[in-house]
């Protein structure tokens, strides 16, 4: 067992922002820094996974453009879509990249499983799927050992700019939200869930949780 882990809730934020603080809080860790989850959401961007093809781009589009480094191909962010980032020294609390793929969806499964909404994994495509729509991505980026970006859940956000490209690289692939299955959905609420339960599922590995606003 090993130290803390903190969690954040940074409110909305801009993708590039939280991508220069996800890069610079893992290349200064050191090995006993404790490890965080950040809870957020994004204005409208397109964000270019690491695996990105140039043909899954669209023009047409007066929302942005950014290049990440998370695995993956493109995909949408907006409001009403939270966002965990996940920074975990990974050989510290002993998990596989594997087990925390495996521990990331069962926890998204679980929590829709609150809402009354059946969801699926899909053993060949990394993600979370209401009726074969994707409702959760995932895109992770391991860095000598350490985790950041994460995953992100469709709450209660305008799925339109979805239709201009060929989500998580899959063309054809249709993107749902929670709201669509339950109208009571509450977009901040869902948000703090989604910390409590990953820290539920890593609570095992850790003496204490702290939970933070910024």
């Amino acid at each position: 067992m090993t130290d803390n882990l903190i969690t954040h809730d940074l409110g909305l934020v801009d993708y590039e922002s939280s991508l220069q603080k996800m890069r610079k809080f893992t290349n200064a860790r050191m090995g006993n820094t404790p490890d965080e989850l950040w809870l957020v959401q994004h204005p409208p961007v397109y964000t270019l996974g690491s695996s990105l093809g140039k043909e899954q781009v669209s023009g047409g589009s007066n929302i942005p453009f950014v290049h990440s480094d998370r695995g993956g191909k493109i995909t949408y962010h907006g409001p009403g879509q939270c966002l965990v980032y996940i920074m975990l020294d990974l050989p510290r609390i002993g998990l596989g990249v594997r087990s925390l793929v495996d521990l990331i969806e069962s926890s998204m499964v679980t929590l829709l499983s609150t809402y009354k909404i059946s969801a699926h994994r899909n053993p060949h495509a990394p993600g979370v799927y209401v009726e074969n729509q994707k409702i959760a991505s995932l895109g992770l980026r391991i860095r000598r050992g350490r985790s950041y970006h994460g995953v992100a859940l469709n709450v209660d956000m305008n799925l339109t700019p979805f239709e201009s490209i060929d989500p998580c690289g899959y063309e054809n692939l249709k993107v749902t939200s929670m709201a669509l299955w339950n109208s009571l959905v509450k977009v901040d609420r869902v948000g703090v869930e989604m910390l409590e339960i990953l820290v539920r599922s890593l609570n095992p590995l850790y003496q204490d949780v702290n939970f933070k606003d910024e």
